[in-house]
């Protein structure tokens, strides 16, 4: 047998570049490059294989670990989970630092390979710098950490093992049932020593992924309960994106009258015009999908997970005989809501269920309530579009606001504020009314700003070009843009939601980038997940890899502040103010000049605080050959909210606030409506 010397970490390059998958279109190129944060514990080693010997795997050079594996795990997403990047870091704080976004991929199931460096097997130099010991185990490394948000984890603590780590890991990272995070603790010094390897362990190996087709009695079973239903409802999630299901998801809704809703994961797997897309769905979701979905009596699942976001924590679905079936390649997620679960890709599953509904000449009795409830949600979406400021008192409006639009989960004030905002003579009043509606002059003044949340977020989408790709993660903005945000070109959508990982944003932006190098790249941010993570705006810059951050500051928090203050706490430490006389951060708001420091990087930035500033700035970012950031200041409680969905939250059962008894009150009623399992 022929045999080739190499160390561990030139073993691994080597099979890396040997990798590739074939979906059904030929082989491709599986693994595309490596991110990287050189230090101590892997320069030396994978570092030096990278120099020497890379093969096809082009280097990038992250700033912050977390932030490059949030860039390889957005790459791999918008990839489809066809193409990957590893990402490799020093030890201690450098691999520790990749956790949060190991985590992240893992929750939405997206495929990265992490290369932690670890440290020495032989122990000799004990403790190494930047070890963390453990008195009672010695064997145990920061690396450990990783099992918790990893769906495969080895360690290398001889050079040998490294084959049997190295094909788990490709098993799991092609798995399409069960994917995510996969991580190969790597010793320094076993990174650098070498053995005979096997030749034919570096041949060439093509992946096959075969769809998995659904059982002919499962498809039985499902058509026949869906038969028996009169008001169906698709929930159309990430796995019909993934398995390119758009098309078979849209024949499907059109040929049997099924109206869609999407997940975040799932949206733009079809235009957002279609005739059945209701849109967004469940707690972000909108008042067109939220409404028929309180009134189905049936519920099929595609490619979803039914997140407690997508199902109002199991009480959204309300008719009393709702029943689930539920398309799924994964039959963890498949068996879901007790479900009549079909484990299956879901482009497949979806024909053969439409075969089998056909013979039985099946049609919904939807007749005029999916138009008329999609023209009522564009009507409403067309009132968020317009909603101004108004400099004015706000306090008198407040209670008639409140008293109209009623306490029903969190329904919110915008049918009241409709008729408000309509009146020139009346005052302003939020989207989210009765929690700082007598601040807003002051964030008005410091902000130096008119623009509200849902109107930029529809100026936005309509200037930028419609294949442009908008990414999101955290805060108030996925809400906002599962509701508002209208794709017309698929897969132009990309939200992390999964996980909700503030900072994702920007560095899942120059992923984005690096997956489709032709197209705009638009990372919607706060200005919270701003200041949590931005540093791969300088990697965007080094590759000459354009991405543009739309940033809306709005001073604070703002999501959060939603949450505490909806659940009858007062405002406290969500609103950016500095700490005040009475000991707490009550003091002024601060103004911070996100455009400044962006441009202290190198980036074309721009300034908007009215709509004609902000559509002049969207121009000239797309005209810009470098990267963008536009600093979008934006009112507070001037988001979307409600459309009828509960969430279940952890409230307080003992308070002596009578706020916080009423909040628990509701949160005990809303339990009442919800599946218990």
């Amino acid at each position: 047998m022929e045999r080739i010397r190499l160390t561990t970490a030139q073993a691994l390059v080597k099979f890396l570049n040997e990798q590739y998958v074939d979906f059904g279109d030929g082989p491709e190129r599986f693994v595309e490059g490596v991110f990287t944060v050189f230090g101590h514990g892997n320069v030396l080693g994978l570092g030096q294989a990278l120099q020497e010997a890379p093969g096809e795997l082009k280097v990038y050079q992250g700033r912050n670990e977390q932030g490059m594996v949030h860039a390889a795990t957005a790459f791999a997403k918008q990839s489809r989970r066809r193409r990957i990047m590893a990402c490799t870091a020093s030890v201690g704080p450098g691999s520790a630092n990749m956790l949060t976004a190991a985590a992240t991929a893992t929750a939405n199931q997206i495929p990265v390979l992490l290369l932690p460096g670890d440290t020495f097997a032989t122990r000799q130099p004990d403790p190494v710098l930047q070890q963390m010991e453990h008195t009672y185990n010695l064997s145990i490394t920061v690396n450990d950490a990783f099992k918790a948000v990893s769906k495969y984890w080895d360690r290398i603590c001889r050079p040998e093992q490294l084959m049997s780590a190295l094909l788990n890991a490709m098993r799991v990272l092609t798995d399409q049932a069960d994917t995510g995070a996969v991580t190969i603790a790597l010793p320094q010094d076993v990174q650098g020593e070498a053995w005979d390897y096997p030749a034919d362990f570096f041949r060439r190996r093509v992946h096959k992924i075969a769809r998995r087709l659904p059982h002919p009695d499962e498809i039985a079973a499902a058509a026949e309960l869906i038969a028996s239903k009169q008001r169906p409802l698709l929930v159309c999630g990430g796995g019909v994106r993934y398995s390119d299901a758009g098309a078979a998801l849209r024949d499907f809704a059109e040929k049997f009258t099924i109206p869609f809703g999407e997940t975040q994961a799932g949206k733009s797997a079809v235009a957002s015009d279609f005739a059945y897309n209701l849109g967004g769905l469940g707690v972000t979701g909108n008042g067109c999908a939220n409404t028929l979905a309180a009134e189905a009596d049936l519920v099929i699942g595609a490619g979803t997970r039914f997140t407690d976001f997508t199902t109002g924590s199991k009480s959204l679905f309300a008719h009393p005989g709702v029943e689930f079936v539920t398309l799924n390649a994964s039959p963890y997620h498949a068996a879901k809501l007790d479900s009549l679960a079909v484990v299956c890709d879901a482009a497949e599953g979806l024909k053969a269920l439409s075969d089998a509904l056909e013979a039985r000449g099946y049609r919904s009795a939807y007749t005029d309530e999916i138009a008329e409830a999609k023209q009522a949600w564009a009507a409403e979406r067309a009132r968020l579009a317009s909603v101004e400021y108004r400099a004015g008192g706000v306090a008198a409006a407040v209670e008639a606001v409140a008293e109209a639009a009623g306490v029903d989960g969190g329904t919110g004030a915008s049918g009241a504020s409709e008729a408000v905002q309509g009146d020139e003579a009346a005052p302003f009043v939020p989207e989210i009314a009765g929690h700082l509606d007598d601040k807003l002059p002051e964030y008005a003044e410091v902000l130096n700003t008119s623009l509200t949340q849902t109107q930029v977020l529809a100026i936005i989408n309509e200037l930028i070009p419609q294949d442009a790709i908008a990414i999101g993660a955290a805060g108030s903005l996925p809400g906002d843009m599962q509701r508002m945000w209208e794709s017309s070109v698929p897969d132009t959508y990309h939200m992390e939601y999964g996980f909700s990982c503030m900072g994702y944003e920007i560095a899942g932006a120059l992923g984005i980038k690096l997956a489709e190098p032709e197209r705009e790249v638009y990372a919607l941010v706060g200005d919270g997940s701003y200041q949590m993570m931005h540093s791969e705006l300088v990697t965007s810059l080094q590759e000459n890899k354009k991405i543009n951050v739309l940033l809306l500051d709005n001073a604070g928090f703002g999501c959060i502040n939603n949450l505490q203050m909806e659940q009858g706490l007062d405002s406290m430490a969500t609103e950016f103010r500095r700490r005040g006389a009475d000991g707490q951060l009550s003091g002024e708001l601060m103004h911070i000049d996100y455009a400044a420091s962006a441009a202290g990087y190198g980036v074309e930035t721009f300034r908007a605080a009215t709509a004609e500033q902000l559509r002049s700035a969207l121009e000239a970012a797309r005209k810009s050959e470098k990267s963008t950031l536009i600093d979008i200041k934006v009112l507070p409680k001037t988001m979307t909210h409600g459309y009828g969905a509960w969430w279940h939250v952890g409230v307080a059962e003992v308070s002596g606030k009578e706020s916080v008894q009423a909040a628990y009150g509701q949160k005990l009623s809303g339990l009442e409506k919800a599946r218990s399992y």
